[in-house]
């Protein structure tokens, strides 16, 4: 298994991920998350250094910009640094954005560390996701704040359990096909939170992403409205019940040798 990249499939993603509630959901909880862990790393008047590793059609950073950060983006596809730049060029910013066409492995090599540091939706498509959490390491300054947002392999299993697909299980066939968006690893947390702990990371805060939504039959999803969707999300998705349900999860990590007062 190698890692894979999203060349010539911009619009797929875009239309599957971004164009409905699914994405909707998504960034509201990161943004809300964000909105609220970052004071533990900068004051209120504070521009941050940020690397967007992964960083897709540049929806999180385009966030970041707003609030009034300097942005590096980072992905290995040329068309997803493109369409990126066409959203991101769009809007007025304080700073230059820089674009990086790279993989995540290969930016420690650049010599550039940062204040903050996005991995969303990364570690699942990778081969060996364990050595990106090092990667991640090794790419922050003292004091950084790391937000991973990784496909919760836990909840992959329940969705299977519901829908009677034992035998899928029993073979554990979770990962997605090459031309689909299921990503090709899904991720236990148990073992993401041992490579955490093992990089010298500790956990300041979880959310569960989508910790409802996707288990709800179309019909019924059919019958609500996306706002009411979101405002349910964000209600429980720090509940103890129901946040490691997320169809993604959502954590905020920083280095053991730091606190969380700037």
């Amino acid at each position: 298994m190698a890692d894979r990249y999203f060349d010539e499939m911009g619009a797929h993603f875009a239309r599957k991920i971004y164009a409905g509630p699914k994405g909707a959901v998504r960034l509201a909880v990161l943004t809300r998350d964000l909105e609220e862990w970052l004071p533990t790393i900068c004051h209120a008047d504070q521009s941050l250094r940020v690397l967007d590793a992964g960083a897709g059609l540049g929806h999180m950073s385009e966030w970041l910009i707003g609030q009034g950060h300097r942005l590096t983006l980072a992905d290995p596809s040329a068309e997803m640094i493109d369409a990126a730049k066409e959203r991101l060029d769009a809007r007025p910013s304080a700073y230059p954005v820089t674009y990086l066409q790279s993989p995540l492995q290969a930016l420690p090599a650049l010599g550039e560390t940062y204040d903050l540091v996005i991995c969303h939706a990364v570690l699942e498509w990778l081969e060996d996701p364990a050595e990106a959490i090092g990667v991640l390491r090794k790419l922050c300054n003292p004091g950084a704040g790391v937000s991973l947002a990784f496909y919760n392999r836990d909840a992959l299993v329940y969705k299977n359990l519901i829908k009677g697909q034992f035998r899928k299980l029993a073979k554990n066939q979770l990962a997605g096909s090459k031309r689909s968006l299921t990503p090709q690893q899904p991720l236990d947390p148990a073992l993401v939170a041992k490579w955490v702990m093992h990089s010298g990371f500790e956990c300041h805060g979880k959310s569960g992403i989508r910790v409802f939504y996707d288990y709800m039959p179309p019909e019924f999803q059919s019958q609500v409205q996306p706002e009411e969707v979101i405002e349910q999300e964000l209600l429980y998705s720090r509940h103890p019940a129901y946040l490691n349900l997320g169809r993604y999860l959502h954590w905020w990590l920083r280095l053991e040798d730091t606190h969380d007062s700037p």
